[in-house]
């Protein structure tokens, strides 16, 4: 029952990353959902049902349907705009919880002071545009007050009432409109800031940059693998990979030994390799160069570099190869315009100057370490060095590294008068904002991969679609260039509604407003035009968006239809994501399936014969975990039998722990495989698929097969098809950062919930009352304040383990964690819902106060 309607016609998805762990979506959802909210789970295939949502809660940008969501204006909002409504009752704006870095000032809330009327209207104006927000007077949720002084009587009074924002100059808030970034503030804190004491002379700390980790060369001579964790005998799978074809291509520079270790890693991940491109949902290449590279980048797919790769495996996170610049293939020939020319660099260090080097490379001009007359550019993060004051006198061009990554970004080199280019604010090491830039999409396809196939796939045709809307619905230039605010509708504004009505359904997002307003023109204003703070992108722009995707509905409804249709031949899987990819390919390969196929069959035949002498196993097809099996109880002479069959038919029964494509089983089982393996997010089918395959001798459409158990669903209060789904978009991570802790004689043995804990994700400890297993003492001051973690203790509430159970307690909260000893069903119930969920009926005193 919601004690709420702030949320109502609200349709939420959440986005699982290392900056939202699963735990966190299931407080957040039973929060939204006591609050009017409608939670839509991932579809089948672990991704969001993009059609049914109002908003998506995200921390990142980096989740693969996010162009997808520009494409249709939904709104991507961090878990601040969750606690930013209910704390008003209200929904909140959208722009200033957006996600993406591009929106400078998210999460800055400033009020201005001692300052000429038209100076407070361009800070406010900009700042909202770029995802802050202004208030009149400054209140407990006030960042920065803008003041020339500390004597004004709007700082005086938030001081007095202890207020612990930031009181920053003007200079700040105009270096940062310059740049398109944000800066540092801290150069420009009042009471002392340092930008009136110093000058742009006076030595400076040259800083580091998160940015550039895993993107400094296109081609890493190394994969930087993290080592194991305490207790961790190997390293958990890199799950990223599940259900992804990869092809490596011929042209990258990978030693023998390394490529067998990159191709496990993906094996093990859950991925395949392939070796066309038709295939591939992924393309590893150097080069922007070849039909491999053409190819895979006009079907639309994920087109990235060896260093893209790595950072996929070292990270277990998805990133567009978009997003940082080494990330993606650089072109054979570099960049038209830079041959010839000579740069050298100054002020940059560490990472920051080993990436200038191999950007200054990538883009075809010479990278210099020292200046010589010869130079024609000298890209430096500050205005003084020896090198700057040198290089007019040479004529040497001077820049900051924003034209580089832009000219690079672009595809195109571009003029170094733009006012950005030749900013240097005095106290500011430009270094600190460094591989902040992202590719430009359409000029990479007009470069580099123009036209296309006159036929494309349904799947590529309905991704060119929503690139194009992307694009459409973006701004055009300015520091806000390529963001999209989605439209959530009328009830997405702070001001009251003027005629005191309710919000317009959410059904009603998709109506074609007969005088819509045109998108283009929002785009094409000033570049540094002020949009609309309280609505961007009218709900008419939103129609558009949806509009301009339904138009391919019928493609897409025969591209569903022939995911589910049966083979003809019998010995074929289809169904889903299989027979999707087999679709594609037979369509990418019409020409030459057209031309004679009785002759390519006599060939086939012809040339048999020489393949009977070395006979081989067909590809895997199906990758299954058996569990509750019986048909082999007791006979390992026929399991052995029936394994060879299953191999002949492409199936390949592996074991607990390995990638697999299906879970089978008789019924919904609490076993310790059928709880580890659904935590891989496989389809989960009846064992009988196998018993009917083995006794008619070929394999059956597994689509027949899904596993069905309602008593088993209602007993443990499930959706088997939602929990399936789930563990996809989970990725093994449903207990990432969630400590449990079991007692060491715990029933069935403390080895069976390590399995199932950490299939999910989980820190597991044996808890002895000793030294070792312990949390650090922490007060809560240390920590913010915030509400305390909970931490778990599996016990079986025999007699001997109730001792353990108060000094559990004690040593939680000394660590400023809420202890919670529960029976270990809370763990299979967790497992087995793949949700993050907790009832007090497992708490270990009513759980054995019952049972006895």
């Amino acid at each position: 029952m919601a004690t709420s309607d702030t949320f109502a016609e609200c349709a939420i998805a959440f986005v699982a990353s290392n900056l939202l762990t699963p735990k966190l979506i299931g407080e957040l959802s039973t929060i939204l959902e006591e609050n009017g909210a409608q939670i839509c789970e991932p579809r089948r295939d672990g991704s969001l049902p993009i059609q049914k949502v109002t908003h998506i809660i995200s921390n990142t940008i980096d989740f693969p349907q996010f162009i997808e969501a520009q494409a249709h204006m939904i709104p991507v909002v961090t878990t601040q705009w969750i606690t930013f409504s209910i704390a008003r009752r209200k929904q909140a704006q959208i722009r200033p919880f957006s996600p993406d870095p591009r929106m400078i000032f998210s999460e800055v809330v400033v009020t201005c002071a001692d300052l000429p009327e038209t100076d407070k209207e361009s800070i406010a104006g900009a700042t909202m545009a770029l995802g802050g927000q202004e208030t009149k007077d400054a209140s407990k949720l006030t960042t920065h007050i803008c003041a020339l002084s500390m004597d004004h009587p709007k700082v005086q009074v938030a001081l007095q009432k202890g207020w612990k924002g930031k009181v920053v100059l003007p200079h700040w808030f105009d270096d940062c409109f310059k740049l398109g970034k944000r800066i540092d503030e801290g150069p420009y804190l009042l009471p002392d800031p340092e930008i009136l004491k110093k000058t742009s002379s006076d030595e400076l700390k040259i800083p580091s940059n998160e940015n550039l980790a895993g993107a400094t060369s296109p081609t890493p001579n190394y994969l930087p693998l993290p080592l194991p964790s305490d207790g961790e005998v190997v390293r958990p799978p890199v799950t990223i990979f599940q259900d992804r074809n990869v092809l490596l291509s011929g042209d990258l520079t990978i030693t023998e030994r390394l490529s067998k270790v990159v191709k496990e890693i993906i094996i093990r991940g859950g991925g395949k390799l392939v070796d066309k491109v038709e295939d591939c949902d992924m393309l590893i290449c150097q080069y922007r160069d070849g039909p491999e590279y053409v190819q895979a980048s006009q079907a639309y797919k994920e087109v990235g570099n060896l260093a893209w790769l790595y950072w996929l495996i070292v990270h277990n996170e998805w990133t567009s190869p978009l997003r940082r610049l080494l990330h993606y293939p650089i072109p054979k020939d570099g960049i038209e315009g830079f041959r010839g020319l000579r740069i050298t660099v100054s002020n940059y260090g560490g990472e920051a100057r080993i990436y200038l080097e191999n950007l200054i490379k990538a883009s075809g001009a010479e990278f210099t370490r020292t200046m010589r007359a010869e130079n024609t550019h000298l890209i430096t993060a500050r205005d003084s060095s020896e090198k700057c004051k040198a290089a007019p006198e040479w004529g040497i061009a001077v820049v900051n590294h924003l034209w580089i990554e832009e000219s690079y970004a672009k595809c195109e080199i571009t003029p170094i008068n733009i006012k950005k280019y030749n900013h240097f604010p005095p106290r500011t090491n430009l270094g600190e904002i460094i591989g902040q830039t992202f590719f430009d999409e359409p000029k990479l396809r007009e470069k580099y991969y123009p036209g296309g196939p006159a036929k494309l796939s349904p799947r590529a045709k309905r991704k060119r679609a929503i690139l194009e809307a992307a694009e459409e619905n973006a701004y055009a230039r300015g520091p806000a260039e390529g963001v999209v605010i989605g439209q959530a509708g009328s009830e997405d504004v702070e001001m009251e509604d003027s005629n005191g009505g309710t919000s317009e359904k959410s059904g009603t997002k998709t109506r074609i407003i007969g005088d819509a307003t045109p998108i283009r023109p929002r785009r094409t204003g000033k570049e540094n035009e002020t949009p609309s703070v309280a609505s961007t992108g009218s709900r008419s722009a939103k129609a558009k968006a949806q509009e301009r995707l339904h138009g391919l509905s019928d493609d897409i409804a025969l591209y569903e239809k022939e995911k589910k249709r049966h083979a003809k031949g019998g010995n074929t899987i289809w169904g889903g994501k299989r027979a999707a990819d087999q679709a594609e390919k037979t369509n990418n390969t019409k020409t030459k399936q057209e031309e004679k196929p009785e002759d390519e069959d006599a060939d086939a035949l012809a040339k048999r014969p020489t393949k009977k002498t070395k006979p081989s196993l067909p590809d895997v097809k199906m990758r299954v975990v058996l569990t509750g099996f019986t048909r082999w109880v007791g006979d390992k002479s026929k399991e052995d039998q029936d394994r060879r069959k299953l191999r002949d038919m492409g199936i390949q029964i592996v074991q607990e722990g390995q990638p697999c494509d299906y879970l089978a089983a008789p019924s919904v089982v609490r076993t310790v495989k059928f709880l580890c393996a659904l935590a891989r997010g496989p389809t989960v089918i009846s064992s009988t698929f196998i018993d009917q395959s083995l006794d008619k001798g070929t394999l059956l459409d597994v689509e027949d097969f899904i596993l069905k158990d309602n008593a088993a669903e209602k007993r443990h209060n499930i959706i088997l098809e939602t929990s399936v789904a789930r563990a996809k978009a989970n990725r093994g991570k449903l207990l990432v950062g969630v400590p449990i802790y079991c007692t060491e004689k715990i029933r069935n043995g403390a080895e069976s919930y390590k399995a199932i804990a950490e299939a999910n994700g989980a820190i597991f400890k044996i808890y002895r009352a000793r030294s070792g297993t312990t949390i650090r003492p922490t007060k809560a001051e240390e920590e913010g304040n915030a509400p305390p973690e909970p931490v778990y203790l599996l016990s079986s509430g025999k007699p001997d383990e109730k001792p353990l159970w108060e000094k559990f307690r004690d040593m939680a909260y000394n660590g400023n964690m809420e202890p919670r000893i529960v029976a270990p069903d809370w763990l299979l119930d967790v497992a087995m819902a793949q949700q993050v969920r907790f009832d007090d009926k497992f708490l270990a005193e009513k759980f054995y106060g019952n049972s006895q």
